[in-house]
């Protein structure tokens, strides 16, 4: 019985937010439904002194509250699992150079010498991926590698544990009050604002850890060898002021090589801010020329493959600084973690869509990988640059009806504009009290008189328009941009099924089976080629397309289809796709003249498989085509 999976049973609750069946938790992790019923008890002996779950008639649910309090540390579990094991042994070696007897290791760990023996295979795996090996001499087993290599298995040790909503690593944690790191990164934060950098703190969170390890490290004469540091990517002023910063709140002095190696980290993660105002450019320390010119040559492309405008020079120039940082990144193997990246996946797939095919081209022409979190903060960027440019056909029209006394409509107008000039725009004010409601038009309509018939799009409200009329107003604006997303899903998605393309309860072994399945039924109706299938399996091996906890939509980022069109398979048993188990997979093909109703396809296809209830009575009633397509409608409607 292993932890991670009682972790994301815990994570499953969470997220859905309501009761789960056993039979739910069953299928999203791909065990028995007896395994679920252990592995929940198992959980709440964890979070002992906590009401963590309650089980009842309608299955599980979670407490937030206890939840959120078990992953900060009070339900940390008594027992230790192989993998605990594994990362104790690997932190015996860091901390060993002298090497460690394995008849002493195992019967420190209270382990069996077979048993030891298997888990140093695992370590030699663990440790082949942070080029590091492991050396043995008789019963004497030694780490050979860099001390840099050793902190960042450390790193990536610590982020695997947390990740888990696991406090572990003790060794580093006692060398740090909360106090004193807290006061740490403040000081941090306005050195490096003083310097001209803007921040990502989720990558100052991540250089902190780094300066933690240092700090244990230098306190067991563990130092990073005195060899000369690249000086272009740390300059002498951050070095010299980090050093510093280290000394007064850590209290402790760090040699020149590991203060040039956390400087680099936070040249890499805290990006600099472009050139001044006056159009004279960007810094010349931070922005290469060749880079500005290969990020630009590929969100030109982007934006004419996509069908968005990505122009701007700023947001280019910012972009090829975040990607200057993201190239050393990822030839140290050094990634930054992002954890936003599973909210921006599901929430805008278009958007992560989009950075996917920035990644790819920057993969290709640097010969480097680069994986979700570093696709997430690409999309961060693209999507911070698109929310700037909402246009104004895009907010609700609205109609504002206010018989007038005095100038109480413009005062009505105005407030209306203060509190919801960013969602709505007012095209006509009406003043009298004899309204010919029918020819009205707009999207919405403010009222002080009630209508003679009531009707979604028509609001009450108060002549002194209060906070509470513009939250309500909100929320009509939001229920009714849904309703106009499902029409218009239906109306564009309904037309791309077909009854040829439909399959209930395909078994495929993985990922690629799968796709080369529905590929092929595609392919046998002159849809697509193969040239397509294998885009589509190149597509998945960069990023994981199960964008909700349910559904996985595979696709090519070439638009090569003769028409557009979709086949899908629903599945009553969940299959392994990425970190996740999903139920329903749709290849989407789609063709150059489809290329306009890509996006509003994709990211409303996605928004329809995001409801969990949803999802679950479209797989338990789609028993064949036609009835697929009656709970899609009824979805959609709804």
């Amino acid at each position: 019985m292993t932890r991670e999976r009682q972790d994301r049973i815990g994570s499953y609750l969470a997220r859905a937010g309501d009761w789960v069946t056993a039979a739910e938790l069953a299928d999203a992790l791909g065990v028995t439904t007896r395994s679920i019923r252990n592995y929940v008890l198992a959980l709440k002996e964890r979070a002992a002194g906590l009401d963590l779950i309650t089980a009842g008639p309608n299955g599980y649910r979670l407490s937030p509250d206890a939840w959120a309090e078990f992953r900060q540390g009070a339900g940390e579990p008594a027992t230790e699992t192989p993998r605990d094991r594994l990362y104790g042994i690997v932190r015996r070696l860091v901390d060993s150079p002298d090497g460690l007897d394995v008849f002493d290791l195992a019967s420190a760990l209270h382990v069996s010498e077979s048993t030891l023996e298997a888990d140093l295979s695992r370590v030699r795996l663990l440790l082949s991926e942070a080029e590091l090996t492991l050396v043995r001499s008789g019963s004497t087993v030694t780490l050979s590698g860099t001390e840099l290599a050793r902190r960042r298995l450390l790193s990536r040790m610590f982020r695997d544990e947390t990740e888990r909503g696991l406090i572990e690593f003790e060794a580093i944690q006692r060398e740090f009050s909360s106090h004193s790191l807290s006061e740490f990164k403040t000081a941090l934060l306005s050195m490096l604002t003083d310097l001209g950098y803007l921040l990502n703190d989720y990558g100052i969170d991540n250089v902190l850890l780094h300066v933690a390890i240092a700090v244990d490290r230098v306190s067991k004469d563990r130092l990073v060898p005195e060899v000369g540091t690249e000086p272009h990517l740390a300059s002498t002023e951050l070095t010299r002021r980090l050093g510093d910063l280290i000394e007064t709140h850590l209290d402790t002095r760090l040699g020149a090589a590991d203060v040039e190696y956390l400087a680099y980290l936070l040249a890499t993660r805290g990006v600099a801010a472009p050139g001044p105002a006056d159009g004279s450019g960007a810094r010349p320390d931070y922005l290469d020329s060749s880079d500005l010119e290969t990020v630009r040559s590929i969100v030109l492309s982007a934006g004419k493959e996509y069908l968005v405008d990505l122009s701007d020079e700023d947001f280019i120039t910012r972009l090829t600084l975040h990607v200057q940082n993201l190239l050393r990144r990822a030839q140290d193997h050094s990634y930054s973690r992002n954890p936003l990246a599973r909210s921006i996946k599901t929430s805008y797939p278009m958007i992560y869509e989009l950075a996917v095919f920035i990644a790819s081209q920057l993969q290709r022409q640097g010969s480097i990988e680069i994986n979700d979190d570093e696709i997430a903060y690409i999309a961060m960027h693209v999507g911070a640059h698109l929310q700037q440019q909402v246009r104004s056909d895009e907010l609700m029209r609205c109609v504002i009806v206010c018989p007038n006394y005095y100038d109480m409509h413009l005062m009505l107008r105005d407030r209306v504009m203060v509190l919801l000039g960013d969602a709505l725009e007012v095209v006509k004010v009406v003043t009298r009290s004899d309204v010919v409601w029918a020819d009205l038009d707009a999207d919405l309509v403010l009222t002080t008189i009630e209508p003679p018939v009531p009707s979604e799009t028509i609001l009450t409200v108060q002549p002194f328009f209060t906070d509470t009329d513009a939250d309500r107003v909100r929320q009509a604006i939001a229920r009714l941009k849904r309703v106009r997303r499902r029409a218009l899903i239906k109306d564009e998605v309904l037309k791309y099924f077909d009854g040829a393309l439909f399959l209930r309860n395909a078994h495929a072994k993985d990922e690629e089976s799968m796709i080369r399945a529905l590929g092929e039924l595609m392919r046998e109706r002159g849809v697509i080629d193969d040239s397509y299938i294998e885009g589509a399996i190149e597509r998945e091996r960069m990023s994981s397309t199960a964008f909700t906890d349910s559904l996985a939509v595979p696709h090519a980022m070439a638009m090569t289809a003769t028409s557009t069109s979709i086949a899908i398979a629903v599945n009553e048993s969940s299959m392994p796709w990425g970190d996740n188990r999903v139920n329903v997979v749709a290849l989407i093909a789609f063709s150059e003249a489809g290329r306009a109703s890509f996006q509003r396809v994709f990211d409303q296809f996605v928004e329809v498989f995001s409801e969990r209830q949803d999802v679950q009575r479209i797989i338990r009633r789609s028993t064949s085509f036609p009835a697929f397509i009656d709970e899609l409608v009824h979805t959609m409607d709804s």
